[in-house]
């Protein structure tokens, strides 16, 4: 496989809503995740091809334990709550159109799984769901803002353990 084509399955699952894609042709292995945010691409018996994998790439790795990873892993909650990161580099609305009613206002409960916020991405609305059950206590930018991926958007305060 040469490194266009690399590129070009990059660029294809960077549009895509897959989260995760993992690809073995003869020696190469390749995996790709938007959950991770190391980047790297592991060629077994041939030379690295790290230049072909930006940020959404995912370490790559050949054994069982790795590939077992959690769906969502919310990042480290602190006192103030669980920041909810972008999953993706794109533009974040609050809401589903300008004329629409936000998903959620500050100070409302949210349950896990539920849209908080969407990013359009390439023209494609990629929803954010919330990883924890709680309150929404703070936006941490304005509605039709740029992130970068892994940046954080919101926080929830979790409800007491159950």
């Amino acid at each position: 496989m040469e490194e266009k084509d690399i590129e070009r399955l990059l660029e294809k699952f960077d549009a895509s809503s897959l989260q995760e894609f993992e690809m073995t042709q003869g020696d190469l292995h390749l995996a790709f995740s938007k959950r991770a945010q190391a980047a790297t691409v592991v060629q077994e018996s041939v030379p690295v091809v790290s230049d072909a994998a930006p940020a959404p790439a995912a370490p790559a790795s050949t054994s069982a334990s790795t590939s077992a990873q959690p769906a969502a892993v919310p990042a480290p909650q602190s006192d103030a709550g669980t920041p909810v990161p972008a999953p993706l580099v794109g533009v974040a609305y609050f809401a589903a159109a300008p004329d629409k009613p936000p998903f959620k206002q500050i100070g409302d409960h949210v349950d896990k799984g539920e849209t908080i916020f969407v990013i359009e991405a390439m023209k494609m609305i990629n929803e954010v769901l919330s990883p924890v059950s709680g309150t929404l206590v703070k936006r941490l930018i304005d509605d039709g803002t740029m992130v970068e991926y892994d940046e954080p958007v919101v926080t929830i305060k979790e409800d007491a353990a159950e």
